[in-house]
């Protein structure tokens, strides 16, 4: 069988086949990409191995080591990981009356060990499991219900995709000189814009600050770095921007949650 034919099939049929069903599946990626899809399950994704970007009709994100992503039913998704190698731990859900808003988003959220070890629990289960089956289901929703108590802190690791033709230039901009530490004011002129009419193109368009966006782009690329790199925190902070290693890795312990000397100890367990 075509690899790629079972990816599709496997992602646009399996998961929904029996609507009251949770659906688990873990496997090793074997492939560079899975084209856009959607289901009507919730899906729960949790990577180990290495980096996973999931992109949407609205947004880039950035899933790292040690934390999970929330796709809500519905939503058009692509995923690309960074190897093959990467293991993917899946589990898809179907609406609960008990649901609240905490499912209505794409979110990203760090793991903390509890959770760890709930995770390697659903490593024993493969395919369907259904309302009949007592007591893994029970234990199956558990594992959704207790995810908004367990998910207090979630991290801005994605980007909006400008749509404006200019500001596609401007981000591409910072993109390809993200080691240099680029001022508001240098970029305006730059583009030949006053401060007021950039600022306001990236609220507009955005829906953030142009210091919001420029700081989470560079510790995006930092996490990169550190995981496929293997470059020292020092090397990355200068690869970013930052002559100070202070401001770098206070800067990236405001956005990821952890310093970035921890997050190097943390990234190869379970890998």
């Amino acid at each position: 069988m075509d690899r790629t034919l079972y990816v599709d099939r496997y992602y646009m049929t399996e998961v929904d086949t029996f609507e009251d069903s949770i659906y688990c599946h873990h496997a090793l990626m074997g492939e560079n990409f899975i084209s856009e899809h959607s289901h009507t399950k919730g899906q729960f994704l949790y990577a180990e191995g290495g980096i996973v970007f999931l992109k949407t009709s609205e947004k880039s994100y950035f899933l790292p080591a040690r934390h999970y992503i929330w796709i809500p039913g519905g939503i058009k998704h692509s995923i690309y990981p960074s190897s093959p190698e990467v293991v993917m731990r899946n589990l898809y859900f179907p609406a609960f009356a008990t649901d609240g808003d905490f499912f209505n988003e794409v979110s990203i959220y760090p793991v903390n060990d509890f959770l760890i070890e709930f995770i390697m629990f659903t490593n024993r289960w493969t395919g369907n499991i259904f309302p009949t089956e007592e007591p893994k289901f029970s234990i199956a929703k558990a594992f959704k219900l207790i995810l908004p108590e367990v998910s207090q802190t979630e991290l801005p690791l994605a980007l909006p995709y400008p749509k404006d033709e200019k500001l596609k230039l401007i981000v591409n901009y910072l993109e390809q000189r993200i080691d240099q530490n680029i001022s508001f004011k240098k970029l305006a002129n730059e583009f030949e814009l006053s401060e007021r009419t950039l600022a306001r193109l990236f609220q507009r368009e955005l829906n953030m600050s142009f210091i919001q966006y420029y700081t989470i782009l560079r510790m995006l690329t930092a996490l990169k770095l550190l995981l496929d790199e293997k470059m020292s925190v020092n090397d990355v902070s200068m690869r970013v921007g930052y002559s100070s290693l202070p401001t770098f890795s206070n800067t990236f312990y405001k956005v990821i949650g952890v310093r970035p000397s921890e997050y190097i100890k943390n990234k190869n367990l379970l890998l």
